[in-house]
């Protein structure tokens, strides 16, 4: 790997969908549901032997900012950036790119999201190496694009167009589309279309380049902290500097990188989608989660004491107590210490409205500790 890539983990999820296990104060990236580390802690140990220690970086929302600090004790103190108010991707990676520029102008940079899970890291690895050295001799956005296993209805897809050349699987980006039907889905499989991993490289200052171009208001505030600062880093602002970036962060609209550049950026063949088979999942509920543990012979799976008799297609994962189903079906229980959840493992989709719910019907308390 030549120098000049930065890794950017994006960490500022609450993984509402992971109730009872998740809560405010302890987000999705944080647990510990997939092996013995936490997700954001397998995040940066895929990464630092690629980009080193010094040239990672995680951005994160100023409440989450001392628990991932304590979590990623092996990155310093300055390269964690606090975001003073989550509002999705695009302010979130602008503000990366600004501090990724600050430190080198020229430098490319890897976004990747805290709470996501791969299989094999060397061939991740090998993808990101990949998609460095085209974005070093190309000004374009590039998206990770994954071989989708199945007809996937909450993952967007990738449509591809012209190839690269033959030998890159790298590819031109025709459309993306959002979240289709399952028959949407299949088709598109048929097409050799991809699902979209939310993992991107590109250049830190093209990136800002067509910010500026598509999103003026994200732009000019991102214009004003890099005044401000005047080249100082991000991770450690003074409290004037803190207030500037509160500041201007709540002119900035909600918005996500794919909609605010990529869609915009792909119209005008600015996209290129890198296709890869890493065993990729963005482990976005627990029936995620039931499909990448190791089931018995009736399809159950599990963390924890768990017992299941004329049970199917079930997760359990049980903390503290020995859990037993009997005669169940496609049934999720999660047991914490202060909450029990039991609900149908095909709507596991839905938890988050249960969140929004639950605090709602005044059990607030249960959502934050």
């Amino acid at each position: 790997m030549k120098p000049k890539c930065y890794s950017v983990i994006i960490a500022g999820g609450k993984g509402t969908r992971f109730w009872p296990l998740s809560r405010s104060q302890r987000p999705k990236q944080l647990l510990k549901i997939l092996s013995p580390k936490s997700l954001i802690r397998e995040t940066a140990n895929r990464i630092v032997p690629l980009s080193g220690r010094n040239q990672t970086l995680v951005v994160t929302v100023a409440e989450q900012l001392n628990a991932l600090r304590k979590e990623l004790r092996l990155l310093a103190r300055k390269n964690f950036l606090a975001e003073p108010q989550g509002r999705n991707t695009a302010p979130c990676i602008g503000l990366a790119a600004l501090e990724v520029v600050g430190r080198d102008p020229v430098s490319v940079m890897v976004i990747l999201p805290a709470d996501h899970w791969i299989t094999d890291a060397n061939a991740f690895r090998n993808t990101i190496r990949s998609a460095v050295e085209i974005a070093m001799h190309h000004d374009s956005l590039i998206t990770i694009g994954i071989r989708p296993a199945y007809p996937e209805t909450g993952y967007g897809y990738i449509v591809k167009g012209n190839s690269l050349g033959a030998k890159t699987g790298a590819y031109r980006v025709k459309r993306f589309r959002e979240k289709p039907s399952v028959s949407m889905a299949q088709r598109l499989i048929r097409q050799g279309s991809l699902w979209n991993s939310g993992i991107f490289v590109w250049k830190a200052s093209f990136l800002l380049e067509l910010m500026q171009r598509y999103q003026p208001t994200i732009s000019k505030g991102l214009e004003q902290i890099k005044r401000a600062t005047a080249g100082k880093p991000l991770g450690v602002p003074t409290p004037q500097i803190r207030n500037l970036i509160a500041r201007e962060y709540k002119k900035m609209p909600n918005i996500s990188i794919d909609y605010a550049v990529l869609e915009k950026a792909g119209s005008e063949g600015k996209v290129i989608t890198l296709e890869a088979d890493f065993g990729w999942s963005d482990v976005g509920s627990w029936a995620a989660v039931h499909r990448m543990l190791p089931h018995d012979l009736n399809g159950n799976a599990g963390n924890g004491k768990w017992l299941t008799v004329e049970t199917k297609n079930s997760l359990i994962h049980a903390q503290g107590r020995l859990v037993v189903l009997l005669g169940m079906q496609d049934t999720v229980v999660v047991d914490t210490p202060d909450a029990l959840f039991v609900g149908n493992i095909r709507r596991s989709q839905e938890v988050r409205e249960l969140v929004e719910e639950l605090n709602k019907k005044g059990y607030g308390a249960y959502t934050i500790k």
